[in-house]
């Protein structure tokens, strides 16, 4: 190799050199780069885990796009309000977290549901969750947070009121809740098929079956309550749902408790209309836990939202465990 170097010009030989430099620079540069890439991420994924357990879980889709490596994902989800796709979720995976996971299950007409329970059953009946979607359909951050309340030892249903059409944009989100809504019959009927099916699940205590919902499927949560004569519920749970009813005579069909999640600014609800629903629900004997975060907008438990509270989110996914537990 010297003898071959010794034999070019100067001029050649300086150029080589400067040439192999120069590549041995960059793919040191690259190694590095690599190396501090790999312990950024397991860095990222520590911190991950020193999180408390309900506030993980409750942004399993965020960590997951983060693990990914694609920050702009949860950035552009959050400036434009839309949920973050969890691309990275698999039946693999949520079997080895002791879930059984059943995509597309067809509950009514063509709609389809996502199903899951704890794997190990050991025999014992459960009780069950009907879950509603935001006014974005039923989206990957709705079957985690399916994950997460399954893993509580829970059936849990999560429904679609959209017939598999997930909204991208605020605008679409407002048609498809809006039709939902001037559809009544054709809603209520999907949502009392949702409890009829979880009820013809052999591992299901048929006696013991809730609902849940955000937004507007808060708002459908009530009104599943005011429609259950023929299966009553356990328990109804809404977090900031709209429409909200106040009227007693509306609301004493209910014959189970019901937890109310809010913010004091929530603009869609005014603290008035909260006041009128506890009003009416204690002035009819109904149980409730209607709780009201200081200085929180609406859909402050998303975390893609710009409202996003997260230690406020924590806290009212304890209560709504507590209140499960009680109620179930």
């Amino acid at each position: 190799m010297f003898s071959l170097i010794n034999q070019l010009p100067n001029r050649k030989v300086g150029m080589k050199i400067n040439t192999i430099i120069m590549r041995k620079t960059s793919l040191t540069l690259i190694s590095l780069s690599l190396f501090i890439a790999s312990v950024a991420l397991s860095m990222s994924v520590a911190n991950h885990g020193a999180i408390p357990d309900a506030y993980a879980q409750t942004n399993a889709a965020m960590l997951n796009a983060l693990a990914a490596n694609d920050i702009n994902i949860t950035n552009n989800a959050a400036a434009s309000n839309i949920a973050i796709t969890n691309t990275n979720t698999s039946s693999a995976s949520n079997a080895s977290e002791g879930l059984q996971i059943k995509r597309d299950v067809n509950y009514f007409d063509s709609s389809s549901g996502y199903l899951a329970y704890p794997s190990a059953t050991t025999g014992k009946k459960l009780p069950a969750v009907i879950m509603i979607h935001e006014n974005r359909g039923l989206n990957d951050y709705i079957k985690s947070m399916a994950n997460t309340l399954a893993r509580e030892g829970y059936v849990v249903l999560a429904v679609d009121l959209f017939k598999g059409q997930v909204a991208q944009t605020s605008q679409q989100a407002q048609q498809l809740a809006g039709s939902a809504r001037s559809n009544s019959a054709s809603t209520i009927s999907n949502l009392q098929a949702a409890v009829n099916y979880v009820s013809s699940l052999p591992f299901v205590d048929s006696s013991k079956i809730a609902s849940i919902g955000w937004c507007f499927g808060g708002g459908q949560s009530l009104q599943l309550a005011l429609h259950s004569e023929q299966h009553p519920l356990v328990a109804t749970i809404l977090y900031y749902g709209t429409p909200l009813v106040t009227d007693k005579q509306q609301l004493s069909k209910i014959k189970w408790p019901v937890l109310g999640i809010f913010g004091d600014k929530d603009q869609a609800i005014p603290v008035s209309n909260i006041q009128q629903f506890k009003a009416a629900l204690d002035g009819i004997g109904i149980p409730n836990e209607i709780h009201i975060y200081k200085g929180l907008g609406h859909a402050f438990a998303n975390p893609s939202g710009a409202n996003y509270a997260p230690n406020e989110t924590v806290d009212a996914w304890q209560k709504t465990l507590e209140f499960l537990r009680k109620s179930t």
